[in-house]
């Protein structure tokens, strides 16, 4: 930990005790808060449409710290988070003879990290699906997020952290993480909710919608998880928007499920279900079920 860090302790009232419009377990919360204790990453997995992302805004909101994100893809190389210099733009304006090419700070774009090491206040730092980056990725930001501190090259200047931000990282599991970097982070995976805590998000998103059409749906919702043989479950995010559309189109709870309780095909169902082979394979264990009567 350098000194900047120790000069500028965390705030007391850095706690995450949830938020009106997110609903986070007892077990999440206590990880976001272990991680403010410890001073290192939180690292967040689970499955898709779990609200990973949207945990760091609410945390953000909730701390009342300001939110930087950086959003990785696969070509995206960890330098790009600390800074990048523009050679490009430096050699256009030489040639066009700018005065501007006289001072190499002109050329150096700041990355997220630098952002977040510079704020004049303890920041919150999304590093979104990490795991779609090359392999290296994680391992070339461990000096940088360990130390807090980074080197540029072409000023000579070392930038060091005002105030250690919240480091929160989500994966989506596509790969496997370095073992160095696993050392340096708090883990936490969100397991998908459960029937009651859905209830719970779903009355956040819907607070009006009449119990009877939310229990046939999450019924169906969970019956659709259950397929074996799904390549793609529906999520959470799913769910909202497939009972937006129930609602806006004024759907009865009767049409959700049938009388003698066997599985049917739900209206609307392309908001659950997003490609055609789990498609075809839900149709065909309806089909299934009918013959079976």
């Amino acid at each position: 930990m350098n000194q900047a860090t120790k000069q500028n302790p965390p705030p007391s009232q850095s706690r995450f005790d949830g938020s009106q419009s997110y609903v986070a377990t007892e077990d999440l919360k206590l990880a976001v808060n272990a991680a403010i204790a410890l001073e290192r990453p939180l690292l967040i997995k689970g499955e898709p449409g779990t609200g990973k992302t949207m945990l760091a805004e609410e945390v953000a909101g909730a701390l009342n710290m300001p939110l930087l994100q950086w959003h990785i893809k696969s070509t995206t190389k960890a330098q790009q988070g600390l800074y990048e210099y523009d050679a490009v733009s430096r050699l256009r304006d030489s040639q066009l003879g700018d005065v501007k090419v006289n001072d190499i700070r002109n050329y150096i774009v700041k990355g997220v990290l630098w952002q977040a090491f510079e704020a004049e206040e303890p920041t919150v730092l999304l590093i979104d699906e990490i795991d779609k980056a090359d392999i290296e990725f994680p391992n070339d930001l461990l000096r940088e997020i360990d130390r807090m501190e980074f080197y540029v090259y072409e000023t000579r200047e070392l930038i060091k952290a005002k105030h250690r931000p919240l480091v929160i990282i989500t994966s989506n599991n596509e790969k496997e993480l370095p073992d160095a970097f696993l050392r340096r982070c708090f883990f936490h995976y969100i397991s998908f909710p459960d029937a009651q805590t859905m209830q719970s998000i779903v009355d956040v998103h819907h607070p009006n919608i009449k119990q009877e059409l939310l229990e046939a749906a999450l019924k169906a919702f969970y019956q659709i998880r259950s397929l074996p043989g799904l390549k793609k479950k529906p999520s959470t995010s799913e769910l909202i928007d497939w009972l937006k559309l129930l609602l806006a189109e004024d759907i009865p709870p009767q049409a959700l499920y049938s009388h003698d309780e066997k599985i049917v095909v739900p209206p609307l169902h392309g908001a659950l279900i997003k490609n055609e082979q789990d498609i075809a394979l839900f149709e065909r264990l309806v089909m299934m079920n009918r013959n079976h009567r």
